[in-house]
This record gives C-alpha cells, structure tokens and sequence, in this order.
C-alpha cells in the first residue's frame, strides 16, 4: 500500500476538502471551536492505567471524582464514561435489568444493538410501535397509553426500553412513560444517543429524559457535542437499578484498555458545555430559527417543523435535526420521463452540486444532523442548496400527489425467540423465494440501522419488496450475511422421516 492510499492520509485529504459536514460528530471538526486552546497531539497523552491516572473499571481516583462531577453536570445520581459507544452502555443496562430468559418491553424502532442485548441475555421481546406520520412516511413516538397497554397485557415484563429522540429528532412523552412503568415497579431505560446536548438546551429543545424521571439514559457525546466518535455516557438514576449489577456489566461489554484520550476527550467536552455550553446553545437556537424560517418558502421539498407535535405519537421534536422529505417530488419535464425523487438521489445532488455531506438518505428524505459547532456560513450553504434545488423541482419537475418511495411492511409475525433464531440451522435462498420463511437474520438500513425483519420473524412479500427497493435505489441494506442483499439466510425446515 501507498503512504496516500493509508486511511490517515484519506482522512487529512477529505478534510482540506470543500465537502461540509452535515453528519456525526458534532465538533463538525472545527478544532479551535470545539477544543478552546486545542487538543494536544494523542500521542502525547495517550497511557494506561500506571499510578495516579485510576482505572475506569475499578474507579477510586481521578476518574471516580471526574464522573461524580460529570453526574452532577446533567443531574443524574451517578453517571458512567462509555469508551465502546453508546452500543456498550445499551447491552449492559439491558443485561443490568433482566434476568436471563426474562422479557423487555422495547420500542420496534430500536437500534440494532437493543436486538443485540436481547439475543445476548436470551430475551423475549414484546414490542411497543411507534406511531407513522403517513404523509412523510417518517416514523413519530411511542404513545404512553401503548406502553401501559402493553404492560397490561403482559405482566412478566422486566424493564421498557425506548428511543428518543429518534434519529429523525423525535421525542416521546417521556415522563408519563417513566409513570406508568414505575406505577409497575420496573426500570424504564431511553436510548437518547441523540440527545447529549438536551440538558443544556433550556426551553429551545426537548428536556431530556434524565429529568423526566428514566432510570437508565445512554448519551452519545460525539453525536451532537464536541467530543471524539465512539464516546458516550450512561447515566442512572437509583432506586430500581443494581448499581453493581450495571458496573459488572459495564466491565464485560467494554474494552479492558479504555482510552485515555477518549476520557480526557469526553470530560473536556462536559468541562465545555458546563462552562459555556448554555450559552452557545442559546445562540444555536438563534442560528436555527433563521435557518428554518429561510426554508418556509419551500414548495416541493418539505421541512419536518413543529407543526407534527401533537400528532403520530409526537411530544416534541429535536430542531437540530434538519429532516427534508422529497416525498412526491418528481423530475422531468414530460410525463414520460418523470423520475420520482429518492432520498438517495437527493443526497446525492446535495453531495455532488453542493459538497454538502448528509448524515443519512431514507428512501424519500434526507437527514442533516446540526450541532452548535457548525458555522453560520455552513448552514447557510445548506439552505441556499435547498432553496435551489426546490427551485429546480419548480422549473424542471413537481409533486405527484399519492406518489411514494417506500411501503409499510405491518407488525411482524414472530415466531422463533430471537436468540434462537440466530443459532438455528439456516439455509441460503434468494430474497424473492423466502416469502413464507422464517429469517435467521437482521436486514436493516444502516444508517440508522432499525430492523426491517429481526431473526424469527416471517419473511413478508411487503419486506421482500421494500428491501427490493431499498437496494435497487443504492441504500445501504445490511445485516445480512450475502453483502449484494439478494440471498437470506432463512431457517432451515425439518422435515419429517
């Protein structure tokens, strides 16, 4: 291999680029704006665990004292430092709260490593289903009233677990979903990956789940705060979690080494927001305001606003979250040569004329991810490119109503635990033959990397054809073990002799 073609050198190449980032981290890698006085070389500070510098997994030092004041700065009894992502926080509070064999009441539109910890501690899972905005085709909250339905219908339930905000920005009524789990005396944990930057946000953006009386809350930092990519935090909250149960946990899904440089990078960042966090998200607010109001005028292309909360499930919404939906939008002058608008061929239009890189394209919408360390002038470009390509629908395409990129699949027919899905014998067969069957695998788009179909579930002629679609418009399909998405691994049928 070259010295250019090393990651190292791609990397420092992409970043003298024009391209801007739209996407994780959210140090948008403005390095003098997101490290006053700048970071120092990681060589320099990168150690283990000698004297005087603690350990993480037996803490009584620095690191003790540095995450006793870290809980202090969000308001949680204690927090824990996560140098494996926010997807080592979720497995061992999973872990840290059911029994082997137990059962977790879990949101569908969970993030892979939720289904991750349910196989790992053999979990039956009974879902609660976000609600739809049909006209976006984007997915809204969980409903409290489904919750404590559910709970009804199924006493033996160990903990709930749910995501908000969604990667779209969508926030659940958290708090009356913390009620009336704790009127059950168990555990409610939240998966607010995106939402590290809530408790500074004052009334601009949704409360966090922290002050709404969860249990259990995982953080990602380096999704929307300045800090490096794989750094996370978990917070809890005591009274129905074992402490030491969580921290045994938190010792098997983590590194044995745990990066120095990660730690001092994730203090750093909280050191920062408690410093001056409020403020600078005070005039992001600000920033973002001006931002959306450019893009009311909108005709083609359509801005998820305030104006979902209240309905679908939807409590609040995460502003900072820019969700453009193409859906309905056509190009082409004739109606022969009418092509619908997918959100991969947005993304790419926004890529290639624009240099502006998407956190993720759905099938009919994009995601720009917008963070307090973005430059007036880099969302300033973002607007200016939606404002010209719905301009450019204007001229050269328009909306088709009724006209949409992608298909509701239903709830799933499960029948095989998870975990004893993934260990079964399996047997490959083309997508198009596995109506009928049972998967052995995940299929998921990644991002964000919720399941279309989770192992022991039937295969439905409605998931052949989304995947189908979803691969033919180049989303990236994964999960499954066939890297083209043509071949599913379906449990294998006995037959009797």
């Amino acid at each position: 291999m070259e010295r250019e073609e090393l990651l190292l050198s791609r990397l420092i190449e992409y970043g003298k680029s024009t391209a801007y980032p739209f996407h994780m981290p959210g140090h948008k890698r403005q390095v003098q704006e997101a490290w006053p006085g700048c970071f120092p070389n990681p060589f320099s500070v990168d150690i283990t665990e000698i004297d005087g510098f603690d350990n993480l997994h037996h803490a009584e030092g620095i690191l003790k004292q540095s995450m006793e004041w870290a809980a202090k700065v969000y308001g949680a009894d204690k927090t824990y430092y996560l140098v494996n992502g926010s997807s080592g926080g979720i497995l061992s509070a999973i872990c840290a709260v059911t029994r082997s064999g137990g059962t977790l009441l879990m949101s569908r539109n969970c993030h892979k490593s939720v289904y991750h910890g349910v196989i790992l501690n053999q979990l039956e899972a009974e879902y609660v289903y976000p609600q739809i905005m049909s006209d976006l085709g984007i997915q809204g909250g969980i409903r409290a009233e489904d919750v404590e339905n559910a709970l009804e219908q199924n006493p033996g339930i160990q903990a709930v677990l749910i995501v908000s905000p969604t990667y779209d920005g969508v926030v659940s009524d958290v708090r009356r979903i913390a009620e009336i789990v704790h009127e059950k005396g168990i555990p409610l944990i939240v998966d607010e990956a995106h939402g590290a930057h809530f408790p500074f946000g004052g009334t601009d953006f949704p409360e966090s789940a922290i002050a709404c009386g969860a249990d259990l809350i995982i953080q990602s930092l380096h999704k929307t705060l300045p800090s490096l990519t794989q750094t996370a935090v978990l917070h809890m909250r005591t009274g129905l979690v074992d402490e030491k149960r969580l921290e045994r946990y938190l010792q098997m899904f983590q590194s044995s080494s745990p990066s120095y440089v990660f730690m001092a990078g994730m203090e750093a960042c909280i050191y920062e927001m408690e410093q001056h966090g409020r403020q600078r998200m005070q005039a992001f607010a600000v920033l973002l305001r001006e931002v959306r109001k450019q893009l009311f005028g909108l005709r083609h292309l359509r801005l998820l606003g305030a104006e979902c909360i209240g309905a679908s499930g939807v409590y609040d919404l995460d502003r900072s979250k820019l969700v453009v939906s193409c859906r309905g939008c056509v190009i082409g002058t004739r109606k022969e040569n009418r092509l619908g608008l997918t959100g991969e061929a947005f993304g790419d239009w926004l890529r290639k004329d624009y240099q502006l890189e998407m956190e993720m394209c759905g099938a009919d919408y994009v995601v720009a991810i917008a963070t307090a360390w973005d430059s007036p002038e880099g969302l300033g470009r973002l607007a200016d490119a939606l404002l010209a390509i719905d301009a450019r629908l204007e001229l050269e395409g328009g909306l088709e109503s009724g006209a949409e990129n992608s298909q509701s699949c239903g709830q799933p027919d499960i029948r095989w635990k998870l975990a004893d899905a993934v260990e079964a014998e399996c047997e490959a067969l083309p997508l198009t033959a596995c109506a009928g069957r049972i998967s052995g695998e995940f299929i998921y788009l990644y991002p964000p990397g919720i399941p279309i179909v989770a192992p022991g579930e039937v295969v439905t002629e409605a998931v052949i054809r989304q995947v189908q679609y979803y691969r033919d418009q180049g989303l990236p399909v994964q999960g499954m073990a066939d890297n083209r998405a043509e071949m599913l691994n379906v449990v294998m049928v006995r037959r009797e002799t």
